[in-house]
Order: C-alpha cells, then structure tokens, then sequence
C-alpha cells in the first residue's frame, strides 16, 4: 500500500470532479483538466474528498496508486491556484522578450531562439533576466520550462546560461596562469 496512495485529496469549494470511464476531469475556477487513469486503480468521490485505491495487490496497482493519487492532487492544486516556474537568464547581452505568442531569447548566438508559447501557458519576461512560466497543468509548465532550459544550460565557470531561479549552480575554479 502506497504512503502517499492512502492520503485522500481534498476537493475546495468551486471545483467540480466527474469521474467516468477511466477518465476524470476537474473543473475550477482556473480552467478544465482531463486525465485517463489505469484499470488497475479506483477514484472515489466521498463528500469533499478524492480516494485513490489499488484494484488488488500486484505491484502494477500498487506503483499506479500512488501516481494517480498525485496526477489526481496536481489537477484539483492546478485549477484553484496553478503553477508557475521561474527561469533566470545570467550573461553579458542574454535577455528575452514576449512578442505576441512567441518568446524571443537572445543566448549570446548568431540568431536568436524564437519559441512558440503554448496556448495553454502564460508567459512574462522582466528586465532583471526572469522569465516566469505559469499555468494550470503541472506538467505542461515543467516541460516547456524545461525545453527553455536546455537552449543554452548553465555552465560551471561563469555561470551563464539559463537556470531555475531555485537552482544552484556549483562554480568551478578556472585555469590560473603558471609561470
């Protein structure tokens, strides 16, 4: 039995949860998220709460129980309050810019990175180098923030590049002059 299978979720006031064909979709006052669950798992709605339970005791109900109890908690937590990852751009010259739907990145190339926005997604630059990704589904803002990311990674010496704002990058000691 999962630890974090057994904790039910708590459904606020103003969100509504329909569960039908092994499929849930949550409605809040942010917007709709749907989501398939496995067979090998149950979603009950008790008064204002979710419970996730494994079907039996084979170890594919069991490593589902505790993802879809968190599936389940970051679509109820993403419709009332939504999610929002900041990265931080550090070096000479980089800096990003919202234009329309697209996120224009100057990364220290020849050309710049021009990225589509998502429609699903909001995003907002300032000038101090922050760029703040935010929307409803969890995922969607890890994987985009993620694909930013990769466009130029921190590096070890300087530190330039593109990082999360809670990230920490470990400096490296570079070359010193022998005589």
């Amino acid at each position: 039995m999962s630890k974090i299978g057994k904790l039910p979720v708590a459904v606020p006031a103003g969100v509504t949860v329909t569960i039908a064909d092994n499929c849930i979709t949550v409605k809040g006052p942010k917007g709709e998220l749907k989501q398939a669950f496995n067979s090998n798992v149950t979603i009950e709605q008790k008064g204002t709460e979710l419970v996730v339970n494994a079907k039996d005791g084979s170890k594919a109900a069991q490593a589902a129980h505790g993802l879809y109890r968190n599936l389940v908690f970051n679509m109820v937590k993403g419709v009332t309050d939504g999610f929002s990852k900041t990265l931080v751009i550090t070096g000479v010259g980089f800096r990003a810019e919202v234009k329309g739907k697209e996120l224009v990145m100057n990364l220290g190339y020849s050309n710049d990175f021009v990225a589509v926005i998502p429609d699903d997604l909001t995003v907002t630059t300032d000038p101090a180098g922050k760029v703040i990704i935010s929307g409803i589904d969890k995922q969607r803002v890890g994987e985009f923030s993620a694909q930013l990311r990769s466009l130029r990674e921190p590096e070890p010496y300087k530190g330039k590049g593109i990082r999360y704002e809670t990230e920490v990058i470990r400096r490296k000691v570079g070359k010193t002059g022998v005589k």
